[in-house]
């Protein structure tokens, strides 16, 4: 029941203009939303919220306390499709409960550890471009407690963008762990 109230909360953001993103995501409505008029909020769920030229991996590291570093990932290497050389990053599976969600029983971090999508390491050192939220009114969910994106670089992500921040003691991955509070700050920002 709490999924399906958090995809109604998601549903009627996405219907009032309002975008919502975790993580990565973050960097993806921050350059989407620029120059479109029928966004009306942007929410960030521990989420990366960069300025023009930052990178994901210059913010997650620019405050101590990320535990995903070189050790915590399985690289895989494969060919784009232009024939280019590149890497995909895993969170290891030992690791992957620690970094990620550790604030969830272990038995769903084992799906969440197997399940995962790769991240193309390409992506961490791609800069941003202008920012949606110096023009779009924000919303930003800190996770206390997260491993991968340091509530430090979280707070000053949200204190830059001038966001309205609620903030929790849950992992990476608060949507999961805290639905009523990121259904509720999804719902705020549709208001």
């Amino acid at each position: 029941m709490t999924t399906r109230r958090s995809l109604l909360a998601g549903s009627a953001a996405a219907a009032t203009g309002a975008l919502a993103a975790h993580s990565y995501g973050g960097m993806v409505i921050t350059n989407a939303a620029v120059g479109k008029p029928h966004i009306k909020a942007l929410v960030y769920v521990a989420a990366f919220a960069p300025d023009e030229h930052e990178t994901l991996q210059g913010l997650q590291l620019k405050f101590p306390g990320s535990k995903l570093d070189q050790a915590a990932l399985e690289l895989r290497p494969y060919r784009t499709p232009d024939g280019a050389a590149s890497r995909d990053g895993y969170v290891r599976a030992d690791v992957f409960r620690e970094v990620f969600s550790g604030d969830l029983p272990e038995r769903v971090t084992a799906v969440m550890a197997a399940t995962q999508r790769p991240g193309d390491v390409r992506t961490l050192l791609e800069p941003s471009g202008a920012p949606a939220w110096k023009t779009i009114p924000s919303w930003y969910l800190i996770a206390r407690n997260d491993n991968l994106i340091p509530a430090a670089a979280q707070r000053f992500m949200a204190r830059r963008a001038r966001a309205r921040t609620t903030e929790v003691d849950a992992s990476h991955v608060a949507m999961i762990s805290q639905p009523h509070v990121t259904a509720e700050v999804i719902r705020a920002a549709a208001r």
